[in-house]
């Protein structure tokens, strides 16, 4: 196996164990491969709206040090990254090279979990997301997903809850 697929492949066993062990409730979701939120969405059958996009930023906090976030929005949204730059006290904030997102999230790009098992990639999760019974996400895999309790993702995830997206332009 090539590092990206055993890399995803500890990722996925890492997040059934989380929700295995905390004994809750989920379904997995076999598709097609698929990395894009809303053609992930249609393949599963609900809006975007209720898909976690997670993305990581880079939020530089001084001209030497800087620290990593991982933002879980709803899918029909963008990543303010004004807005994470000031939850984090940061000066700028940019997205993260797809490189380090891979490296801090033990993901490939578009399987990217919202859940973060590295303690140097801060969980922030914008509320719109939080008002439905149920989420849905790519589960460290391109060709399958978890639809989770929102109330169960929250606590088992226990992110940051901040308002960090806007409805795109």
């Amino acid at each position: 196996m090539n590092d990206a697929v055993t890399l995803t492949a500890t990722t996925y066993s890492k997040l059934i164990s989380l929700l295995d062990d905390a004994r809750v409730r989920y379904r997995l979701i076999d598709h097609a491969p698929e990395g894009r939120t809303v053609e992930a969405s249609i393949l599963r059958g609900h809006p975007a709206r209720q898909a976690a996009k997670c993305m990581v930023a880079r939020i530089n906090l001084t001209k030497r040090t800087a620290r990593h976030a991982l933002a879980v929005i709803p899918g029909d949204r963008r990543t303010d990254l004004g807005r994470l730059k000031e939850v984090l006290g940061g000066r700028s904030a940019a997205l993260a090279s797809r490189d380090v997102a891979e490296t801090l999230t033990g993901c490939v790009s578009g399987s990217i979990l919202p859940f973060s098992f590295n303690p140097d990639l801060h969980l922030i999760t914008d509320p719109a997301l939080l008002v439905h019974e149920e989420l849905f996400f790519n589960a460290a895999r391109l060709d399958r997903s978890i639809a989770l309790a929102t109330n169960d993702y929250v606590a088992l995830a226990q992110p940051r809850i901040e308002p960090i997206s806007n409805l795109p332009a």
